[in-house]
């Protein structure tokens, strides 16, 4: 079910007063404010607990919306956006003097993306400006990909309803900031799907964090991040089968067939990479609720044509079973 008329103007209504309101993307809920309002903006890092060393991403609705927030806008970044927006792609340009710093974490670039859900979509036009949009959870917690997660953090939060996130993962951060262009944060789209666009290579480091106290150029580099409350390891399947007695009190997400013994509770995740990384995050809510002693996950590895959703997926998983700070 998507956000009617009166909806929709009732969300553009709070956030021309500076409220946040929650919007649907196919990647996960964001948390939506001006993103030309710096007071606005405060409002969603309070609300969040974020850190302000951690930049936002700015949703537009269209390139043309981009440009206008950027001082060097190129045929780079135009070639992406014409190639996978709307879609899960932030692109990260020179920033505009209309953004405030305290989106950017002082930095000089801002990340910008169209997104590809019909609700954000229209919320974005009849808005008339670029929105704010980190994920709407606590900081550092698990991403909301139900309108309902976000309800469970933020109950009197106006919500426009989406249904569930299609993707379920964040999108890809790639920074045409360096030398040449550089993925910050991997996603469903690759590297080598942005570099056949460019006609470049694209660099790709994989697990890339950046020291905690620093600014960081993307959002998702926190070393511990996408973290259910209870403890979380990461294992491979001999090792999660290895030790029954943790098992007694665990609850196991695994994508290939496990002989579990009883009383062992378990959710079985999807063998395919875009139906795991679309259902990672409410998986995790799910076996957060059972009030594990702690959740093992069987480490997917990458691998055949979508590698790198499982890398991304891997990262995602990577992050929130780091040790907390």
């Amino acid at each position: 079910m998507l956000p009617g008329p009166e909806e929709i103007a009732a969300a553009v209504h709070a956030l021309r007063k500076g409220e946040p309101v929650a919007f649907p993307t196919e990647t996960v809920y964001g948390l939506g404010a001006d993103a030309l309002s710096e007071h606005a903006v405060a409002r969603v890092f309070q609300l969040k607990g974020r850190p302000a060393n951690n930049p936002l991403i700015v949703h537009v609705a269209d390139p043309e919306a981009a440009r206008d927030l950027s001082t060097a806008w190129d045929t780079r970044a135009q070639a992406l956006a014409r190639a996978f927006w709307p879609g899960p792609l932030s692109i990260i340009v020179p920033k505009s003097g209309r953004i405030p710093s305290l989106v950017t974490a002082g930095l000089p670039h801002v990340a910008l993306r169209c997104p590809a859900h019909p609700a954000a979509l229209a919320l974005l036009t009849a808005f008339r400006g670029p929105l704010v949009g980190p994920s709407a959870n606590p900081s550092g917690a698990v991403s909301p990909t139900t309108s309902a997660h976000v309800r469970q953090a933020f109950p009197t939060l106006l919500i426009l309803e989406g249904g569930p996130c299609a993707r379920g993962i964040e999108s890809t951060v790639v920074s045409l900031a360096h030398t040449r262009p550089r993925v910050l944060r991997p996603g469903v789209i690759s590297a080598a799907q942005l570099a056949a666009v460019l006609g470049v290579p694209v660099d790709s480091p994989e697990n890339l964090s950046i020291a905690a106290s620093t600014p960081l150029p993307s959002p998702g580099l926190l070393p511990s991040h996408y973290a259910p409350a209870a403890q979380t390891l990461l294992l491979s399947a001999p090792d999660i089968l290895s030790d029954e007695s943790r098992l007694a009190n665990a609850v196991v997400l695994h994508h290939s067939p496990l002989a579990l013994p009883r009383p062992a509770r378990a959710i079985r995740m999807p063998d395919a990479a875009p139906d795991y990384a679309a259902r990672l995050y409410a998986a995790l809510r799910d076996a957060d609720a059972l009030h594990p002693h702690v959740i093992l996950i069987e480490r997917p590895e990458p691998r055949g044509p979508d590698a790198h959703i499982w890398i991304a997926v891997l990262d995602r998983l990577l992050r929130a079973a780091a040790p907390r700070p």
